[in-house]
């Protein structure tokens, strides 16, 4: 099962690219990377799109479309799977609080199209089966990635628990890198 980081944003309002910040001295795109690891995900693939990084232990794939929002990204990094990739767990790079118990927790609910839920209500990481990247592609559009193929097939869908998993609060403004710096945890705690 592969894993897929969505890091190709700028962050406007954080004054330079989410994945270049950094959260307990690691880059959140480095972050990312660890926590598809530590999940179990192999091989990891990050879009990059505003920032052009080195990334350790993970292949890149630019978005020359990143502007356009996540949609263009997630068509970008499916497009960039291995065939051999069965099945793929999408993490986002601005929720460094998510741990690789909720990746985990995905791969091993079995199901072909999972979302870790927290307090009831879907968020990220998801998982997509190969069989349903093409309509996954088809409808991801503008800043939203899977959410419209999970509402179009509600009974395909398999909500998983993530709450114990941490919390997937993204960072979207400087005060937000604040508080996530104030509940980190520390590596290998996932």
């Amino acid at each position: 099962m592969a894993g897929l980081l969505l890091a190709a944003g700028e962050g406007s309002r954080l004054g330079r690219p989410k994945a270049l910040l950094e959260l307990g001295g690691e880059r959140l795109v480095d972050r990312g990377v660890r926590l598809l690891e530590e999940g179990g995900c192999h091989p990891v693939v990050v879009v990059l799109g505003a920032a052009t990084v080195q990334v350790r232990g993970a292949a890149t794939v630019r978005n020359p479309d990143w502007r356009s929002g996540m949609g263009s990204s997630l068509r970008a990094g499916l497009a960039a799977l291995p065939p051999e990739a069965e099945a793929v767990v999408v993490a986002l790079v601005d929720q460094p609080l998510v741990r690789a118990g909720a990746v985990r927790a995905l791969r091993e609910s079995g199901a072909q199209l999972a979302v870790a839920t927290y307090g009831g209500r879907r968020r990220n990481p998801v998982l997509i089966g190969r069989e349903h990247f093409a309509g996954v592609a088809e409808l991801a559009a503008g800043d939203v990635g899977a959410r419209p193929y999970l509402k179009a097939h509600p009974e395909l869908v398999t909500e998983v628990a993530c709450d114990e998993h941490g919390d997937p609060a993204d960072i979207d403004t400087p005060r937000d890198l604040e508080a996530a710096a104030g509940a980190l945890e520390p590596p290998g705690t996932g």
